[in-house]
């Protein structure tokens, strides 16, 4: 693989656009659509909250479906959630839109929307936004940065990535963008995904592809406890690498398979690094674990912790909080079997061992505690598996930002 710049205007075919609709942010974009010169195979994962917004039962509907999908418009601002009847009609009054301005089927038309709960979105200025984009939709990589731009709302970097791979001597493509910031927790998070890429694969291998890479990446985020009502990571693949379709899970497909997963989880990462308030990136690292399942549960159980999570802002090195998340996980081992470490650029150091506190050097805790990434491993001594999750320090700045996120 070959990473390159760009992120989804990468692969041969896809074009972006953003635009100033003025739905909630001024002074700002915060519309955005991905398009493709023909149509696409497509996969997807959403929330497994209950409470689902419009667009995500909209999307769903086409993933599901079997159809294709040519085209994705993003607003952020207002997620379009607990909307009633009104925010499906917002969906389908977007769809239609496309379909004026792009001749595409309205119902391969995906939408997607991040913000306020339980606002109306501002139908208008949607079909307003759809018209605007459709005249500037460009293949440059500067649209792709752009359009990962518009989708943010406190974000405060945007999320992109590309890289390209061989699949029988042709170079294909895959390409992706990604926000979100708050409302993260696994299952998946406020995360909006969309990749797309050029190659030609079964539908049904695309779909298996994304839902196991998701598990190990997306799923593995927290930032607060709270799964969002708006959840949508997309894949859509349009062919035109010219490679002969993957129809078996072979070596081609396993490159793309490595490809998705690197693609995932770069921004799985980002995504983590830039949750609400957060000054540090903060993973846990689960190794020696019995099953797979347990691995997952106390990674995530340790960066999910909140008290594990202000001591990575403390930079203490007050390693019970991690011991007690792993604790309440509901994985079940053997306190006396478990070594912990923290680690960053700065260095590693164990700080407990089978059972047994450490007489360690607090100073350099503290020096591996202020780098930018911290990780806590932690050895579980009982078998092969192995997962990590990924968090965010919890600073003063979250309470500011969710207090005040409606004015």
């Amino acid at each position: 693989m070959k990473i390159i710049e760009g992120g989804v205007t990468a692969p041969i075919g896809f074009k972006a656009a953003d635009f100033a609709a003025g739905i909630k942010y001024q002074g700002r974009t915060d519309m955005a659509m991905v398009y493709s010169d023909v149509p696409c195979e497509c996969a997807g994962t959403f929330t497994t909250n209950q409470v689902k917004a419009a667009c995500v039962m909209w999307d769903k509907k086409i993933v599901e479906s079997g159809s294709k999908m040519q085209a994705v418009v993003i607003n952020s601002g207002i997620a379009n959630a607990c909307t009633g009847q009104e925010g499906f009609d917002a969906c389908e009054a977007t769809a239609k839109a496309v379909e004026k301005e792009l001749g595409v089927p309205y119902d391969t038309v995906a939408v997607a929307s991040t913000g306020v709960i339980g606002m109306q979105l501002p139908v208008d200025k949607l079909v307003n936004g759809v018209a605007g984009m459709a005249g500037i939709l460009s293949h440059d990589k500067e649209a792709g940065t752009k359009a990962s731009k518009a989708i943010m709302t406190t974000d405060t970097i945007n999320k992109e990535y590309a890289l390209t791979f061989e699949v029988g001597g042709k170079t294909v493509t895959v390409g992706g963008m990604s926000k979100g910031s708050g409302m993260i927790h696994p299952n998946m998070c406020t995360m909006l995904g969309f990749i797309t890429t050029d190659l030609s694969i079964d539908k049904t291998l695309m779909q298996q592809a994304l839902s196991s890479v998701v598990k190990d990446t997306f799923n593995m985020i927290t930032v607060d406890g709270d799964t969002s009502t708006n959840d949508t990571l997309l894949l859509m693949a349009n062919g035109l690498a010219g490679n002969d379709t993957i129809t078996s899970k072979n070596e081609d497909y396993d490159k793309f398979y490595e490809a998705l997963f690197t693609i995932c989880r770069f921004l799985a990462r980002k995504m983590a690094g830039d949750g609400e308030g957060a000054s540090k990136l903060f993973e846990a690292k689960v190794t020696g674990a019995k099953t797979k399942d347990d691995a997952r549960t106390l990674a995530r159980a340790i960066v999910g912790s909140n008290l594990s999570k202000a001591a990575i802002f403390g930079c203490d090195a007050n390693f019970g909080r991690f011991l007690c998340a792993m604790g309440y996980s509901g994985a079940k081992f053997d306190q006396n079997d478990v070594e912990l470490f923290f680690e960053s650029k700065k260095g590693t150091l164990k700080v407990f061992d089978h059972g047994n506190p450490i007489d360690f050097d607090e100073e350099y805790a503290v020096s591996i505690m202020k780098e930018d990434e911290v990780m806590v491993v932690a050895n579980m001594n009982e078998g092969d598996q192995e997962a990590t999750a990924f968090g965010c320090d919890l600073t003063y700045d979250y309470v500011k930002i969710n207090a005040d996120y409606r004015s």
